[in-house]
Parts: C-alpha cells; sequence; structure tokens
C-alpha cells in the first residue's frame, strides 16, 4: 500500500494527539515535583516557631513566629467545607469570674447531686444548652510558669491567687507567700521533715532506687485542704528518683490545690474515689499511697481498697500513713478515741488479708502491703473468705463513667506460683522500650512486636522534625505535655530526654485500648471522651498533641467544643500539633483563627505525597480585664 494512502494518514493524527498528551503530562509532573520540593524545602526552613522572648520570665510577651512562609491549602485543596466554616468565627473572652472554670467539676452545678460517697464530687458535665462559647480568661497579671526544676518550689502568686492555703497551712509547712511567688517548702502533715525526708523513710522500707517501682498513683492529693498532705509534694519529690506519680484530687471549693501541683509541673488531675472507677487501666500502678487522704477504706463493703486493687500492677505495694496507723501515738492529736482508731486499723487489717495482699512491715507513721503477683491462692482461699469474692463478667480496663464493685478484679491466669499474672515488664529506664507485656501476650488485636517496632521508628523521626519546626520543644520551654490520642505511648517515650512529663489520653471511643501498654512502659495517662471538658484546671498544659483526634470525634460532636476545651487547658503562649487531613486542618485553622491563636499548615514530614498534614499552633498571650469592682 502506498505510504501516502487515507489509512497511514489516519494513523499519523492519532498518534500525535497521544505524544503530545505524554509530553505534557510529563511536564506537569516534572513541574509539580520542584514546586513540591521547593514548598517543603520552605516549609522546613521558615515554618519554624521560635520563642526566644517568651523565655524570658516575668518579661515582655512576645507570640512566636513562624517565619512569612506557609503552605497554602485553602488555595490549592477543593476542601468542599461551606464557605461560612472558612471565614473566621470571632471568640469573645469569657467574663474573669470564669478564670479557673472546670466545666464538669463546677461547684454549683455540684449541688444538685447527692453528697453520700461524695458522689457531688464527680465529673457532672455542663448539657449542650451549658456549654461556654467564650475564652476562658487568664488572671490579669498573669506570668509565664517558673521553668522546671525551679517551678518545682515555687510559683507566682498571680497565676493562682489564692493565700486561703498559705495562711490555713501555715504550720504544716506545706505553702507560703513570699512576695510575688508562691514557695513550697514540701512540707505536710505527715512529713513535717518534708516530703524529701518522708520518701526517705518509705524508701527504707521498699526499694524505690533500683527501677522496679516507676508508676505510682497518689490517692487524694488534699482530699481535704485541712487535713491531706496536700499538694502533691508526694509526686513531685519522686520525680527526682525516676518515678512518676499520678496524683489526683477533688475540686477544692477556693484552695485549687490540683492546679497548684499542675502549675509547678507535676503531674495531677482532678478525682474522687466516690462510686465510679477512677479512670485508669487495671494493672497500671507499681505503688499507691494514701497520706492521711481520709478515704474511709474499711467502709462500703471495702469498695475503695478494692478499686485501689484493681489498678495495682501484680505484686504492687499501698502505703498507708496517718489515720489510723500508729493511733497509740496520734490519737489524742487526731481527737478520735483510741477505741475507734483501733477499730478502724482491725478492719483494713481484715480487709487487707481477705484481698489476699501481705503485710510488709509496719514502722512509725508508715504500714506497706503488698498485691500478691497472681491469684492462684487468692481463688483458692474464697473457701475460707467468702467476701468479696472473684468478679465475674468483668472488663477489668473499664473505667469511664465505670461504678465499682464490691468484689477482686481477677488478675490473668497463671500456669505455677511463681508467674507474674499478665506478664512480668523491665525495670526502669528499660521499660520504656521493652516490648509490652500486653503486646508479647498478644491480648490487643491488630498489635504486635512488628507494629511496635515501627511505632517507635516513627516517632523518632516525628520528633526530629518536631525539633525542627518547634524550637522551643529543646530548650525547657515546655514542662506539661498532653498527648490526645497517645496509642503506644510513642511521643512521652521520645520525650524522655526532656524535662517534660506526658499525659497520655486514650480516647474511649478508640478500637484499640491500649491505655495498659501505656503503663507497661511506665508511662502515665488517662481515659477520656473529647465531646467533654477534661478533669483539670485552666492554664494547665504548654504543649498538646493532637494526632488524628478530629477525624475520630468529627462526626461525634461539635469539633469547636473540643477546640475551646483544649484553649481553656492550654497555657498562654502555649503550642498545639495537630495531625489530620488537609480538609480537617483547614475547618480547624478557620476556627483557631478566631480564639487568639496563631498557625500555619505545613506538610507531613515525610514529603508532600503524605495526605496526612501538620498544623502548628500558638495561643497568644492575653489576660482578662478586672471589672471596676476588683
Amino acid at each position: 500500500m502506498a505510504n501516502g494512502s487515507p489509512m497511514m494518514a489516519e494513523l499519523e493524527c492519532r498518534r500525535k494527539p497521544i505524544t503530545w498528551i505524554l509530553a505534557v503530562t510529563c511536564l506537569c509532573t516534572v513541574s509539580y515535583l520542584l514546586g513540591a520540593w521547593q514548598n517543603t524545602s520552605n516549609a522546613l526552613n521558615s515554618n519554624v516557631i521560635t520563642s526566644d522572648e517568651s523565655n524570658k520570665i516575668g518579661c515582655a510577651h512576645t507570640s512566636p513566629s513562624f517565619g512569612s512562609h506557609s503552605l497554602d491549602f485553602q488555595a490549592h485543596h477543593q476542601v468542599g467545607l461551606n464557605e461560612s466554616l472558612l471565614s473566621s468565627v470571632k471568640f469573645p473572652a469569657c467574663a474573669l469570674k470564669y478564670s479557673e472554670y472546670t466545666p464538669c467539676q463546677d461547684p454549683r452545678r455540684a449541688r444538685k447531686f447527692p453528697k453520700d460517697m461524695l458522689v457531688y464530687r464527680e465529673r457532672h458535665c455542663p448539657a449542650k444548652n451549658e456549654l461556654l462559647r467564650c475564652l476562658i480568661p487568664a488572671p490579669p497579671k498573669y506570668k509565664n510558669p517558673l521553668k522546671w526544676p525551679q517551678s518545682r518550689d515555687y510559683s507566682w502568686y498571680d497565676n493562682i491567687p489564692h493565700r486561703e492555703l498559705s495562711i490555713e497551712k501555715a504550720v504544716q509547712n506545706w505553702i507560703q507567700v513570699e512576695g510575688d511567688r508562691f514557695h513550697f517548702p514540701g512540707g505536710g502533715t505527715m512529713f513535717p521533715r518534708g516530703a524529701d525526708a518522708y520518701i526517705d523513710d518509705i524508701g527504707a522500707l521498699i526499694s524505690l532506687t533500683d527501677g522496679s517501682i516507676r508508676t505510682a498513683l497518689d490517692t487524694g492529693c488534699g482530699v481535704s485542704a485541712k487535713y491531706s498532705q496536700g499538694v502533691a509534694s508526694w509526686g513531685a519529690y519522686l520525680l527526682k528518683r525516676d518515678i512518676l506519680a499520678m496524683s489526683f484530687a477533688p475540686r477544692d471549693s477556693h484552695e485549687a490545690q490540683v492546679q497548684f501541683a499542675l502549675e509547678r509541673g507535676v503531674p495531677a488531675m482532678i478525682g474522687v474515689m466516690a462510686s465510679d472507677r477512677i479512670p485508669y487501666p487495671a494493672r497500671s500502678f507499681d505503688m499507691a499511697h494514701c497520706s492521711r487522704c481520709l478515704i474511709p477504706w474499711q467502709q462500703y463493703d471495702g469498695l475503695y481498697l478494692l478499686e485501689v486493687d484493681r489498678v495495682l500492677r501484680p505484686g504492687g505495694y499501698w502505703i498507708l500513713s496517718g489515720p489510723p496507723i500508729n493511733w497509740k501515738v496520734h490519737y489524742r492529736g487526731w481527737e478520735r478515741t483510741a477505741e475507734d482508731l483501733k477499730h478502724e486499723q482491725d478492719s483494713i487489717e481484715d480487709l487487707a488479708k481477705r484481698l489476699c495482699w501481705k503485710k510488709v512491715i509496719e514502722k512509725g507513721d508508715l504500714a506497706v502491703w503488698q498485691k500478691p503477683i497472681n491469684h492462684i491462692e487468692c481463688v483458692e482461699s474464697r473457701m475460707v473468705y467468702k467476701t468479696p469474692h472473684i468478679c465475674k463478667n468483668n472488663n477489668p480496663d473499664s473505667a469511664w463513667y465505670r461504678k465499682m464493685e464490691v468484689c477482686i478484679t481477677p488478675l490473668p491466669e497463671v500456669n505455677s506460683v511463681e508467674e507474674i499474672a499478665g506478664g512480668a515488664v523491665e525495670k526502669w529506664p528499660g521499660r520504656a522500650f521493652a516490648l509490652p507485656p500486653r503486646i508479647s501476650r498478644g491480648t490487643i488485636t491488630g498489635i504486635t512486636l512488628k507494629t511496635f517496632e515501627e511505632d517507635n521508628k516513627m516517632w523518632k523521626e516525628r520528633l526530629e522534625h518536631y525539633k525542627r519546626i518547634i524550637k522551643p520543644l529543646a530548650n525547657g520551654r515546655f514542662r506539661n505535655v498532653m498527648d490526645m490520642n497517645a496509642r503506644l505511648g510513642g511521643l512521652a517515650a521520645e520525650l524522655m530526654k526532656y524535662s517534660v512529663w506526658v499525659m497520655n489520653v486514650m480516647p474511649v471511643d478508640h478500637k484499640q485500648d491500649t491505655l495498659g501498654v501505656i503503663y507497661e512502659r511506665g508511662f502515665i495517662g488517662t481515659y477520656h471522651d473529647w465531646c467533654e471538658a477534661f478533669s483539670t484546671y485552666p492554664r494547665t498544659y504548654d504543649l498538646i498533641h493532637a494526632d488524628g483526634v478530629f477525624s475520630i470525634y468529627q462526626d461525634r460532636c461539635d469539633i469547636t467544643y473540643i477546640l475551646l476545651e483544649m484553649d481553656r487547658i492550654l497555657r498562654p503562649e502555649g503550642t498545639v500539633i495537630f495531625r489530620d487531613s488537609v480538609e480537617i486542618l483547614v475547618k480547624i485553622q478557620s476556627l483557631t483563627d478566631g480564639m487568639r491563636w496563631k498557625s500555619r499548615i505545613m506538610d507531613h514530614e515525610s514529603g508532600p505525597f503524605n495526605p496526612e498534614k501538620i498544623m502548628v499552633a500558638v495561643k497568644t498571650y492575653w489576660t482578662g480585664e478586672p471589672s471596676p469592682a476588683q
């Protein structure tokens, strides 16, 4: 057939469009790659938070700068949001009377609930029509908290202007006002020589320095402002021994002791032994402590000691000081009869025996019991002790609005009396990166050794990236850190080298409950539903990490209120790291722009092709305005 035939001409015409399409596609691809590379370089070099000025305590406040370049995701991505969402809503400041507002522990709302078993001091959150749609203000003279470790002993008076506690506790050497600061000498009702010496006394009875005890629970931490050890000094001085204590106490009427603890940089949260389980998984704490916490251990069929038993690790210790221990010496000062105190101690001793606990020692003002490492002998002892019985059909980790039960939480089964139920954990600090028993035993579906190792590797890369884009992370600017969706606790593990502690939060709706894994690694945390307010005071965290949180909750509740809650608990000039899809981050940014936050959206640390993006936001410094009457 001739070359100039109509058929060949038709084929040639078909080839030309295909060639042009391929050429244009290649050019577009190369252009996109070059642009993405350039944007990523700009993001890494210029989207950096610097806050040198804000590190100068008491000096002028300078909002951190992100640099002049940013990634314009609103322009380059079709988000599909309602345009009204992208226009910033301006949130007003709440009245100054809300400066210490705790939504789910509001004393005014608490009056509506029964006082029996302290139910009125449990969580009672506002109804939807009662939610505040405003920003909680800082006190008028608020300053950035002092850096750790100075903050352990001192805090600014203007940040928590309550003189009541220092006046009431003057004799006990708890807290003193010195000019414009509070001073925390470390004293307490049961440790007049100071918390440090008191802990040394405990250390003479059980080992506190060999790494076998890492997580501790301080029950009460000021349950009565008149009598308890107060302001979490026990937890503050345990930190120098590499022991991390979770202190909890109910919302005070005016003394705000949990707030003092967090202001000092000591882990604490609002909570109470009442009718609900405390929000921690089973087998979490290596040690639990009560120093004149005034919890009625022997009442309600031993309900509260059974709850301590639930959260204690096998072989864990319970330490009790104050009434009724050493009652023969103290009963006159305690203004109680010798008979009453003897009956109370006998009841506690009997209950501990029925829980299968062993009394290790009683010396001076201290008594120590130990939980068994497994329940082989305890199950057999039910032939002798009919009560309390072993719980049945019970999820031991379920602890969110779950009522306490008058039964012994069963330990995992073992094959011999020497085996530790649920598996042994390594000593600290090796424990942080050792494979947790809950994973090695396959008790969490879908999480394996490989998952754990990959998660550790991912967090190492993430933290290196965070250090590049958030300069204050490595220079001591942050102390109290919250991970709103902690997963396996990788952030807490990678932050070990810094002077920070992390409140690891496990959303109650998460498909995989890994909070027990976090405790096995030697870190602390709590269960929480982010559709409700967190159990803390305003301005108690320096850095908040929100990984996929809004993907979890966007269809469950109004994310506006989650962001307002984050603003409530974040300190002025505090930082938030969001990780989520572009669509969600753009929506978040449209709201935070109206909350006096500054923010930037940037690419994932792996580059522009990862659909997950990062948004870093900083809450600017502002305070409430006093009324003329004030």
